[in-house]
């Protein structure tokens, strides 16, 4: 073998070694990165964790409409009880978890004894742009990709869930649009931690890896 040719080889072997690396620049490790965070953060129904039970009063109709919702569903069960507000006293609804909903219910690890109902989960369905980064350890890039919806329960496709949660709909219908902000690490592209949230995704002991 000519020593052109060794020459020739030795930089083909770089060449597929680099296009294989982790933190290389393309589409597919960028949306491998996004849908590793999604595949470990479901979109959920309520923006913040609720606790069950929990009492509404009967009098206030928006506050009770998702739980009546969740009701129809068989997620959660209904009781009415009266409560004492000084010498007067009101009447109140009751709602705790049911069996079903307990097996549906995404427990939040932050705050014990809270939680959500989780529907499904985005997965990247086009990597349309992302910003052009250094390539070196730390570089960071905004990627917007379009997404689809994927394991969505039969009951969150109910007409009644979807009234009470606008969100949902839009989720199920896919071909949404995002924005994700990614960091060259070690371990390749990975979502770069943010203070907000706008997915009511579940609380899981990997937050800290936040898409909008």
């Amino acid at each position: 073998m000519t020593k052109i040719h060794r020459v020739t080889i030795a930089a083909a072997t770089l060449f597929l070694v680099a296009g294989c690396k982790k933190t290389t620049d393309n589409t597919s490790n960028y949306k491998s990165a996004i849908d590793s965070y999604f595949s470990a953060h479901p979109d959920c129904l309520f923006s913040n964790p609720q606790q069950f039970p929990t009492q509404v009063a009967a009098s206030d109709k928006d506050k009770n409409a998702p739980f009546a919702a969740l009701v129809d569903q068989g997620l959660l069960t209904r009781t009415t009880s009266e409560k004492k507000v000084v010498i007067l006293s009101r009447q109140e609804i009751n709602y705790d978890l049911s069996d079903k909903g307990r097996s549906d219910w995404t427990a939040d690890p932050n705050q014990p004894g809270a939680g959500n109902f989780c529907f499904g989960k985005r997965t990247v369905a086009s990597i349309d742009n992302s910003t052009p980064n250094s390539g070196q350890p730390g570089a960071t890039t905004t990627v917007n990709y379009h997404y689809k919806f994927t394991d969505a329960p039969d009951w969150v496709k109910n007409a009644e869930i979807e009234n009470a949660f606008p969100k949902v709909q839009s989720d199920l219908a896919g071909n949404g649009t995002g924005t994700a902000t990614l960091v060259d690490t070690s371990n390749g592209w990975q979502v770069q931690p943010n203070n907000a949230d706008s997915n009511n995704n579940a609380a899981t002991p990997a937050d800290g890896k936040i898409v909008q």
